[in-house]
């Protein structure tokens, strides 16, 4: 399946698993490299001695190319970007920030840099910036997603018809015929999140990857929007947020209940509750908790199955 983002990261696949905190550690990137895809470690929720420890087990896990995903909010950012090049990572998908500010000191170490955007305006930029190739992410992802709330089925061929670079699509892709849907509307790749949650190899706390499975429609809901868009699991601290917007909060008001560490409680820790549940709206399609080697089977088989039926219409 040799295309260019097959050739960019040089994997068999064109499927990137999504760096995701709290869920994305070695062992997830290391088992999405060795089924031909591209594995990343999710940097987002890691101080930076766990970060090196991280990059320095997938190295011995896997001979196959990985990357790490930063979102560029992270206050330790320098350090970081120092851990990735001292360990001689050579890929690097950038979120949460300008890509001008890292893109090109990145390159210049020869390392490969993706940025994650939600909308054509942002992906231009990134693109203006100079970076390797772009992930559109509709508003269906879980975790932090856009504001302007554009599906990916609207979002890919938007950008697609405006960039010349690699794209991939993010956001509501856990299938095959997803995957397949996706490469027709302009991507080049996907980045899948969700499915790989419930995955055997993910770092997420087997109560949390209960919920993905049990999730149906409609259990997902986008919020926090004054601070930095959410999309969460709906559970008593989500109702305690409901019941807060009724009475008009200001942001610190929001601030105050979201608390400090609330991702961790609830995807890490699994605390069902109390927890801040990140997952994408695809949770209701997403039946079993497998290894990532039979979710990447599955998903290419159903590719070239789907492939095939459309080239029979």
């Amino acid at each position: 399946m040799a295309n260019k983002i097959t050739q960019l990261f040089n994997i068999q696949y064109p499927i990137i698993q999504a760096g995701m905190i709290w869920n994305s550690g070695w062992k997830l990137a290391s088992a999405a490299s060795n089924s031909g895809i591209l594995g990343l470690i999710g940097a987002g929720s890691m101080y930076p001695d766990v970060l090196r420890e991280h990059i320095q087990k997938c190295k011995k896990a896997t001979d196959k190319p990985f990357g790490i995903n930063v979102p560029m909010l992270y206050p330790n950012i320098e350090e970081i970007m120092n851990i990735i090049v001292e360990e001689e990572v050579k890929i690097v998908f950038t979120s949460a920030g300008n890509p001008k500010t890292w893109t090109k000191w990145l390159q210049d170490k020869g390392i490969t840099v993706v940025h994650v955007v939600s909308s054509v305006k942002f992906a231009l930029k990134a693109q203006d910036a100079g970076v390797d190739a772009i992930v559109a992410e509709g508003f269906e992802a879980g975790g932090h997603n856009g504001r302007d709330e554009t599906t990916t089925l609207t979002l890919i061929p938007m950008v697609s018809e405006q960039l010349h670079i690699p794209l991939i699509a993010a956001g509501g892709i856990a299938t095959g015929k997803a995957m397949l849907a996706c490469m027709v509307l302009g991507a080049d790749a996907v980045q899948v999140g969700s499915r790989f949650v419930a995955s055997e190899e993910s770092s997420a706390h087997q109560a949390f990857k209960q919920v993905v499975v049990d999730a149906k429609e409609g259990d997902t809901q986008l919020t926090l929007k004054e601070l930095a868009p959410v999309r969460l699991v709906k559970n008593k601290f989500y109702n305690q947020l409901q019941e807060l917007y009724k009475t008009s909060p200001t942001p610190e008001q929001l601030k105050e209940l979201l608390g400090r560490a609330r991702a961790k409680k609830g995807m890490f820790e699994g605390d069902l509750e109390e927890g801040e549940l990140e997952i994408g709206q695809i949770a209701g399609l997403i039946r079993d908790i497998k290894p990532v080697s039979e979710i990447v089977k599955d998903m290419i088989s159903e590719f070239e199955e789907a492939k095939s039926n459309v080239t029979k219409l």
